[in-house]
């Protein structure tokens, strides 16, 4: 694992020291080179929290990942740079399916003049360092925001008047155990929408693009345009063009993408 190598895999240039300049650059340079992405689950590949086989798939053969994934490296970058970094358990939609939920997603806390939440793997929706404390921010197309609730803060994306998407967590150590777990759990369990859902997602430039099955959508301040993808083919090719994911035995999803479809959109 080579700190160098993961700067070039990300096209970041500019200094590598521990401030705020450079943890927001690194954050944003990320996100705009590293999608968020689960065809390894779709694909049935086992994927894990080992930061040597996370930085193989990311940095060497220049995939994405899940938030296991793209925030274990973040973090060990930003941990080679110097930061002080501390990874917290948090659960995606605690709202809804309560504290079975924890460790269902890795997170982020930073800390510099003050904690500050980093999160490079929940899809692309937090553009930048969120400050740990009770806010709201436009992170275009989304709002994104921060509170504390029932002894948790709660972090929250929505896109115009649509509901909030969240996750729940606490800022002490990462239990690692726990999130070594949900992250088996969540590659074969059939009712993980990992396993039920092919999705690729990335912030890129002023749009937020994302790949849900079938449903391709570009997402601006201003619009969504949506399409619907009609071949393998073009399921092969809109990853490499628009992702920059070069996985042409992806074409061999199309059934179980088609057959999820009909389930969705009966």
């Amino acid at each position: 694992m080579d700190l160098a190598a993961y700067l070039d895999r990300i096209g970041h240039a500019g200094p590598a020291s521990p401030d705020m300049a450079t943890l927001q650059s690194l954050v944003r340079a990320h996100l705009a080179t590293v999608p968020f992405e689960n065809l390894d689950v779709q694909l049935r590949r086992p994927t894990g929290t080992a930061l040597p086989a996370i930085f193989a798939k990311i940095v060497g053969q220049r995939r994405g990942g899940w938030c296991f994934e793209q925030n274990g490296l973040l973090g060990w970058a930003l941990g080679e740079i110097g930061f002080e970094v501390r990874r917290v358990v948090a659960g995606v939609m605690r709202t809804a399916r309560g504290d079975s939920a924890l460790g269902n997603h890795l997170a982020l806390i930073v800390a510099l003049d003050r904690p500050w939440l980093v999160d490079a793997g929940f899809g692309g929706s937090q553009g930048a360092p969120l400050p740990l404390e009770a806010g709201e921010r436009d992170d275009s197309p989304f709002t994104v925001s921060l509170a504390e609730v029932d002894g948790y803060w709660r972090f929250a994306e929505r896109i115009g008047d649509g509901d909030p998407f969240s996750f729940d967590f606490r800022t002490g150590p990462a239990d690692e155990a726990l999130l070594a777990r949900q992250c088996a759990a969540l590659q074969h369990d059939p009712e993980s929408v990992f396993v039920q859902n092919l999705v690729v997602q990335q912030r890129q430039g002023d749009a937020h693009v994302t790949l849900r099955g079938r449903v391709f959508s570009v997402r601006t301040a201003a619009s969504e345009e949506k399409r619907l993808v009609g071949s393998a083919e073009e399921l092969v090719t809109l990853l490499r063009d628009r992702f920059g994911l070069d996985l042409p035995e992806a074409a061999g999803l199309w059934g179980k993408v088609c057959a999820r479809h009909a389930v969705l959109f009966p």
